[in-house]
């Protein structure tokens, strides 16, 4: 399985990557670390997290206050990444978001 990342979704990890740099150097770097360890769990199991509904599922990430919104790509060996969002500031920011 593999994992596939809206651009969008991209744009959202690397605002909140240069929020947590500069708030202290080396956080940014713990978040994409954070982010990545949540890929890998998606990976290993799809179906665990959150439903969001019937077709979207959100991983929060720990220590840090945002999700991975996800779901299953066309190809059923493909998770596509529509999100990383900050979950108290405008949750449903990533409605509509089409690969």
């Amino acid at each position: 399985m593999t994992a596939h990342i809206l651009a969008e979704a991209e744009l959202d990890l690397e605002t909140a990557f240069q929020y947590y740099e500069s708030a202290r150097l080396g956080l940014g770097v713990e978040m994409l670390n954070e982010f990545r360890r949540g890929i890998g769990q998606i990976l290993l199991n799809p179906g665990a997290w959150q439903a969001l509904d019937a077709e979207y599922r959100r991983y929060r990430l720990h220590r840090f206050p945002y999700g991975i919104i996800y779901r299953t790509a066309k190809k059923e060996t493909e998770i596509l990444i529509v999100a990383i969002i900050h979950l108290s500031r405008k949750p449903d920011v990533w409605h509509g978001r089409q690969e």
